[in-house]
């Protein structure tokens, strides 16, 4: 097996190469004065399986064209096989029409990266599980839960806690670690959006978090304002102290400054995204995804 990574995926393919006792093989990315990308494959690939770590956060677009020259440079070179590690899958949120004339994007992207020869894609915590359908290949479809239930037990073992979700669509992911926490309670803030420019319309709690500790999980913080007006209110609904966990940190219009200055206690995210120094602030912990990643390519 032979690992590479593009400027998305340095941080975690680093680690995961670490762990599986490998390094990361070389990739010449050469970019010219107008910005286009020449990228070369150094290594000799004839008949080896090959895997890219590259996550599709910001810029997407950048980063998925990235990708798709680094497979059809693989592909071109001789690869027996190409897997995909896209722990953020860019667009996933555009997995189905939601006004007329519009594309589904996600669709797009999975039809580009299978016709030039990716042969698996891993991924983790997907906004809707539907998602896989769109692809096809198979797609490994990984998950950050364990890791926040662990680090939940160690955290708030003595503590009265209450997991909360942040919308109606993360029912599924808050019983699933309900489950790994030994069947903790729930509660769920409902909210609608509006389709056209995205803004939260209202909000209401349905569950008690009078007098616990609230714990919100989702798989994603983009601008951090939904997680900021979660916490707000949560804690006027009566909850003690606020904390978040989420998978991806996307970090979009400097959410950092946002997310510092909230009602929230601690924010713990993955590195399925690597943060940039300048998003980095004192109340965010990171957790590593790359022994999962490592076990999941061991055993694929």
């Amino acid at each position: 097996m032979k690992i590479f990574c593009g400027k998305a995926g340095k941080n975690l393919g680093t680690k995961v190469a670490k762990k599986l006792n490998l390094t990361l093989s070389p990739v010449e990315i050469f970019v010219f004065p107008d910005l286009e990308k020449r990228i070369r494959i150094v290594e000799n690939v004839v008949n080896e399986d090959c895997v890219i770590i590259q996550s599709a956060s910001i810029p997407p677009d950048e980063n998925y064209m990235e990708l798709f020259i680094m497979i059809d440079a693989l592909k071109r070179s001789g690869a027996a096989s190409i897997k995909a590690v896209i722990p953020y899958l860019g667009y996933q949120r555009q997995d189905h029409i939601f006004r007329d004339g519009e594309a589904v994007s996600l669709e797009v992207i999975a039809k580009i990266l299978t016709t030039l020869g990716m042969g698996k894609l891993i991924t983790f915590d997907l906004h809707s599980i539907k998602i896989p359908e769109l692809f096809s290949v198979p797609v490994e479809h990984l998950s950050a839960l364990p890791l926040f239930a662990e680090n939940i037990k160690q955290n708030f073992e003595n503590k009265d806690f209450v997991l909360v979700s942040p919308d109606m669509g993360g029912i599924r992911r808050i019983k699933e670690i309900s489950e790994l926490l030994e069947n903790a309670t729930f509660a769920t803030i409902e909210k609608n959006r509006d389709l056209g420019n995205g803004e939260i319309e209202d909000k209401g709690l349905n569950g008690n978090v009078r007098g616990k500790v609230a714990i919100i999980v989702d798989d994603m913080i983009s601008t951090g304002k939904t997680l900021v007006e979660g916490a707000e209110l949560l804690i006027n609904e009566g909850a003690s102290k606020v904390y978040a966990y989420a998978t991806h940190p996307v970090f979009a219009r400097h959410s950092d400054k946002l997310l510092q200055h909230s009602k929230i206690e601690r924010i713990v995210v993955t590195d399925t995204i690597d943060i940039p120094a300048y998003s980095e602030f004192a109340k965010l912990e990171v957790l590593s995804v790359a022994d999962i990643t490592a076990k999941a390519l061991k055993s694929s």
